[in-house]
Order: structure tokens, then C-alpha cells, then sequence
């Protein structure tokens, strides 16, 4: 999501809590567009990141500090001038915009209290760190801009400072019922409507505005204004939305999609059905996106891999494809094999040069028109017919053997790709790595030959103390399967797609309905099917489980058996390291 004005209104709400009143202890500047302010107060001391980096702007308060340079960026050295043992007097968000004003108290050279205020502001490839003097005059910048780079505001030293494009958009904070939607365009959808209008909006948070309202979220400008009591409808759910923000009632959560944070907001929404709840806004920021970042290196590392497999798949495929049309040309072998019988039997009806005889099928007394051979006699050209049969069965017999084994290893590797998605840690890669090594994917070097750390299956419990296992690969499905479980455990597998084992520990208990409900919705959404309303999942005693001598990893069998369907989600679990 983006670093919207509604989110930094809730990093506002939290530094004011926290730094204000506080005193700066040290200033460095770890990289090029980014600063640690330590910020001493009477309950500790605290760490303000400011990053003004095109690709991720943000602000919060962090935990961990970073490396500076030994030798300190001009910027960095006139902050410590002006700013190193000020105090904070003020931190400000101008109506909703994405900007954060911080008002320093300090003395000068001389000894006369000075004001100074760092304007930060978090506007994608514009975002910059401002230093101003009292009279709002531009000291410094972290990102110095001339006329030559942009014709609408300058940001160098002695120039007025200002806020482009300021008075283009409304605040969302003062907006009233009558003038709501004014000057919105036609043809704009409501979502659309309100990010044009209003200051601070994202996407997602005007979508869900727009959700929550329930009304068509297709409906453009014209149509809204017109018809007043969806536009009443509209301003009701924005107007909710916006009192949150002016009484400052914030409640941060990040969003999940199968284990990936995927969004984060200052106002949980309910926009996706998993979302995890947070404190403060600073605790969220820094866990969303060193998860993120996580995830993002995960699937780097990963890259050759999903190469290796995709084009094994891809090539599984074609060749899958071309046995069926081989076999789907095998169909005709029993009607060969009729042929021949029939002409066995009126052989000695048939005139030699007969080029069509139409044959009476003494088995559902049809009549069949058989083609000949004029050069040949009727027995001739029986043999020829069960000759072509005999060939097209062995063909049959087979193909069948080899289009089976083709689909295994398809299965097998659509499930090494849902390991890929799955896969968390560097530890998980390297089994999966290996399962391709030993399945003869890749070549195995003799870096591979040393045993490396194995990653772990997760593990969740449910509220009644049951613990469930979910295996993140083939290798660890195998364990989870056969080494883990008892013959008395649970065993769970979505129908007929790949996904991962899921195991309940019973420890000899009889298992409540909820916990089977709960590992089938585990087993869904760890399966191929997770993106389904609905999904098919086979659950059974693991005394019921079986693996095929030389099968491939993961690869199991069973013929007894209990189905559910359920809907795919993590539901009243809890998931443990």
C-alpha cells in the first residue's frame, strides 16, 4: 500500500506520543536520502528513520540502527550544526498531505533561542528532507532541485519554501455533505472520484471507502451526483473513515495473502480476510517491510529455479499432449479387431476382389461395411486387421503405462512450484534445490554434496492445544508424513491438486469437528485450489497413507478415505517458530 496522508497522520499521532516533548542525542545519515535522528525523552530514547528515497519513502520510529559513514554527508553535518542538541517542540501533518513538520527548539551561537523546522515529505520520486528557518526560507535539502530539474518549485538554499500542487486537491478532513464530490469528472468512478478530489486517499483506501458504502463500485461522478442516496451513502462511509483519522483512533494492521504481507493500513478496513493487528504504526512499517523484503529476496534467490521448473513443466506438458493424441488414436483397436473376427467368420461368403463387404456384427446385429484389400482374400485380409489390432494394443498398453507416468511428473513438479511459492527461508530452497538434484532437474555440484541446514515444516495450534504441521516442500511433506506422524494421527491433502501435507497430532484423542474443519481449510489453502470459494480436501488416518517403493518425493497413495469441502484460509490458528 501506499504511504498514504491517513498513515502518516497515525506515524504523526505516535511521534507526538513518544519524541515530543524530547531532545536530539545524535544525527547521521546512514545512506544517501535517508536519516537516524536519536531522540532522547524521560521514558528512553528513540530512533527516527527518514527516508526520502524515490523507490520507498517513509518515517517511523525503528528499533535497529544502521551503519553511518565515516565521514559524514554535508547535509548530515549542517543538521548536527543546527539541530544537535535542539528540542522538539512540535510534529505537525498539514490537513492530510503526506508531509510531516517537525519544529526544533535551539540556541544559537550567540545564545538566542532559534526555531528551526524539518519538513519531510513523502511523495514518491519528489519526496525530499527540508530544512527550514523561522521565516519558512529554505537552509538546506537532502535532494537539492533547480529550475533545470523541475519548473514548478526550486528547493535550494534561500528560496521560499512551499508546497507544490498544494491547492489542487480538497481536504478530506473538512469536507462537508454539500460540497462532497464537487468538481468531481464524468466518467471517473467513485474510487477514482475521491483520489482526484481529495488529498492523502490511496487506492485502496478510496476503494474501500466505496466498499463499505455499499454502493456500485462502477458508478461514475455523473451518475453520483445525481442519484442522492447513493452519494448520501458515499459521504456517510468517507466522512466514518475521516472521523477515525480526527479523533486520531488508529488501529494498524497488515494485510496477508497466503503468508505474504500484501498491504498495510492505519485503519483495518477489513479489506482481506487475514490481516495481522499492531500496536503503533512504526512497529507495523518496519515488520511489513522487512517481510517484504524478505519475500522480494526469497523469490531472487528463487529465480533460477522457477526457470528450471517452468521449463520442465512446459516441456512435460507438450509431451503429455502429444502421448494423448497417440493414445486417443488407439480407440479403433476393438473395431479392428471386430473386423477381423467378421471376416473370419463369412470368409466363404466373400468373392475374391471384393473391395466392401457389409458384414452382419452378430453382437448387436448392426451391419458393419468393412474395406478390403482386392488383392488379397478374405483370410488375407483378416490378418491384416488383427495384425493392425495387435499392433495398436501392444501401442495402447504402452502409452497408457507412459501417459501415467507423465502426468505423475507433472503433479510433481507443479508441486515443486507451489513449494517455490511457499518457500520462506533460504533453508527451504536448498531442499527443494536438492529434491531437483536428486530428480535429476539440475545437475548436483560438488558444493551441493555437503549436508546444508534443512528448513522446518510449519507448525500451528489450535486453540484447544492441538498442533498441526504443514510441509513447505516434498521433502518435508515425506517427513511430516512418515516420520513425524503416528498411525492414529490425521492426515489432510487437497483433492486431486498439489498442496502440502497436513498432519494433526491427535496424541490419542478423539479430534473435535472444528480441528478437522480447521486442517482441511489449511490444507486448502496450502494447495494449488487456495485462490477457490471452495475447495475438495481428503482427510484419513495416517495407518491408511501409502508410499509406492521409488516414488517421487511427496508422492503418496492411499484407497480409504473421508472428503469436506471447505473454504481455504488459516482460521483460529495460531503459528508457532
Amino acid at each position: 500500500m501506499a504511504f498514504d496522508g491517513i498513515t502518516v497522520a497515525a506515524v504523526v499521532k505516535e511521534l507526538n506520543d513518544r519524541i515530543v516533548p524530547g531532545r536530539v542525542a545524535k544525527i547521521s545519515q546512514p545512506e544517501r536520502d535517508a536519516l537516524i535522528i536519536t531522540v532522547k525523552t524521560a521514558d528512553g530514547q528513540y530512533r527516527l528513520l527518514m527516508s526520502a528515497d524515490a523507490s520507498l519513502p517513509l518515517v517511523y520510529l525503528c528499533s535497529n540502527n544502521k551503519p553511518a559513514p565515516v565521514t559524514a554527508p554535508a547535509f548530515c553535518m549542517l543538521l548536527r550544526k543546527y539541530l544537535g542538541s535542539a528540542r522538539i517542540m512540535e510534529i505537525s501533518q498539514p490537513g492530510l498531505e503526506r508531509i510531516i513538520r517537525i519544529r526544533f527548539e535551539h540556541y544559537d551561537e550567540m545564545g538566542d533561542l532559534k526555531y528551526k523546522t524539518l519538513v519531510c515529505e513523502i511523495m514518491g520520486k519528489h519526496s525530499n528532507i527540508i530544512l527550514l528557518d523561522e521565516n519558512e526560507k529554505i537552509i538546506d535539502a537532502i535532494k537539492r532541485v533547480s529550475a533545470m530539474v523541475s519548473s514548478v518549485r526550486e528547493v535550494l538554499p534561500g528560496r521560499e519554501y512551499f508546497v507544490a500542487g498544494g491547492d489542487k486537491k480538497q481536504d478530506p478532513l473538512k469536507a462537508d455533505r454539500e460540497d462532497f464530490l464537487k468538481g468531481a469528472k464524468a466518467g471517473r468512478d467513485a474510487a477514482g472520484c475521491l483520489m482526484d478530489l481529495y488529498s492523502g486517499i490511496s487506492p485502496l483506501m478510496a476503494s474501500e471507502i466505496v466498499r463499505l458504502s455499499g454502493i456500485d463500485d462502477r458508478m461514475d461522478a455523473a451518475a453520483l451526483n445525481i442519484s442522492a442516496p447513493d452519494k448520501d451513502a458515499l459521504f456517510m462511509s468517507f466522512d466514518k473513515v475521516m472521523g477515525r483519522v480526527r479523533s486520531l483512533s488508529f488501529d494498524p494492521c497488515i494485510y496477508y495473502d497466503k503468508d505474504e504481507p500484501k498491504e498495510f493500513s492505519a485503519i483495518n478496513t477489513g479489506a482481506y480476510p487475514e490481516s495481522c493487528a499492531y500496536e503503533s504504526m512504526s512497529a507495523l512499517l518496519e515488520d511489513y517491510y522487512s517481510k517484504k523484503e524478505a519475500v522480494v529476496r526469497i523469490r531472487q534467490r528463487s529465480t533460477d529455479l522457477r526457470h528450471i521448473v517452468q521449463t520442465a513443466v512446459e516441456r512435460t506438458v507438450k509431451k503429455l499432449k502429444l502421448q494423448e493424441k497417440q493414445l486417443a488414436d488407439t480407440e479403433k483397436r476393438e473395431k479392428l479387431k471386430l473386423c477381423g473376427e467378421l471376416l473370419t467368420a463369412y470368409a466363404y461368403q466373400i468373392e475374391s476382389g471384393t473391395r466392401e463387404y457389409e458384414a452382419l456384427n452378430y453382437y448387436d446385429n448392426t451391419t458393419l461395411k468393412i474395406s478390403l484389400d482386392p488383392d488379397l482374400s478374405p483370410m488375407e485380409n483378416a490378418g491384416r486387421y488383427f495384425d493392425k489390432y495387435q499392433k495398436q494394443k501392444r501401442t495402447y498398453e504402452a502409452l497408457s503405462e507412459q501417459v501415467n507416468i507423465t502426468r505423475n511428473e507433472l503433479m510433481h513438479l507443479e508441486s515443486v512450484q507451489l513449494s517455490l511459492d511457499i518457500a520462506r527461508r533460504e533453508e527451504d530452497l536448498n531442499e527443494i534445490r536438492k529434491e531437483l538434484s536428486d530428480t535429476g532437474y539440475i545437475k548436483k555440484k560438488n558444493s551441493e554434496k555437503k549436508e546444508k541446514k534443512s528448513g522446518k515444516p510449519l507448525h500451528y495450534v489450535t486453540e484447544d492445544g492441538y498442533h498441526i504441521y504443514v510441509g513447505k516442500n516434498n521433502y518435508q511433506n515425506d517427513e511430516i508424513s512418515f516420520k513425524l506422524a503416528d498411525g492414529g494421527d490425521w492426515w489432510f491433502h487437497a483433492k486431486k491438486v498439489p498442496g502440502s501435507h497436513v498432519l494433526v497430532k491427535c496424541g490419542g484423542k478423539e479430534l473435535p469437528d472444528k480441528v478437522f474443519e480447521q486442517a482441511a481449510a489449511l490444507a486448502a489453502y496450502y494447495s494449488s485450489a487456495s485462490q477457490q470459494d471452495k475447495c475438495e480436501v481428503d482427510y484419513l488416518k495416517k495407518k491408511e497413507l501409502k508410499k509406492p517403493a521409488g516414488a517421487a518425493p511427496g508422492f503418496v497413495v492411499y484407497y480409504t478415505n473421508y472428503s469436506m469441502a471447505v473454504k481455504p484460509g488459516i482460521n483460529g490458528l495460531t503459528e508457532t517458530v
